[in-house]
């Protein structure tokens, strides 16, 4: 099988190792195999990406899913510059270097405030 497509951060992209605690520390006989398909699915459907055992896909999968929620849910592409600016300020950024960051990136907010994370 080749693992490099499976692209779920708690399962391996080199060896298919599986990130899951009762296959690891968590393991008991008593556990029957119905409870280990069960949790086995419940981690397929709802990764956990705080204990990842591939971290690269991790952070794609991350990434991927809050771009997605930026551009469903947060992105707004009727604002004026000023409301940018304003909403800018409003985090707590100084307004010259808002505006002037705002202006460097074409007035792209998001790109703006990425820019203005990293100062």
């Amino acid at each position: 099988m080749d693992y490099s497509v499976v692209r779920q951060p708690n399962i391996s992209s080199q060896n298919g190792a599986i990130c899951l605690d009762i296959l690891k520390d968590q393991w008991s006989p008593a556990l029957m195999l119905k409870a280990a398909l069960l949790s086995l699915q419940a981690l397929l459907s709802a990764s956990e990406l705080d204990d990842p055992q591939d971290a690269v896909v991790a952070q794609q999968t991350f990434v991927g899913t809050a771009q997605y929620y930026t551009e469903t849910f947060a992105k707004r592409s009727s604002i004026g510059t000023e409301e940018k600016v304003q909403n800018l300020v409003e985090m707590g950024f100084p307004e010259s270097l808002v505006r002037a960051t705002l202006e460097a990136v074409g007035v792209d907010e998001n790109v703006a405030l990425e820019k203005l994370c990293s100062f």
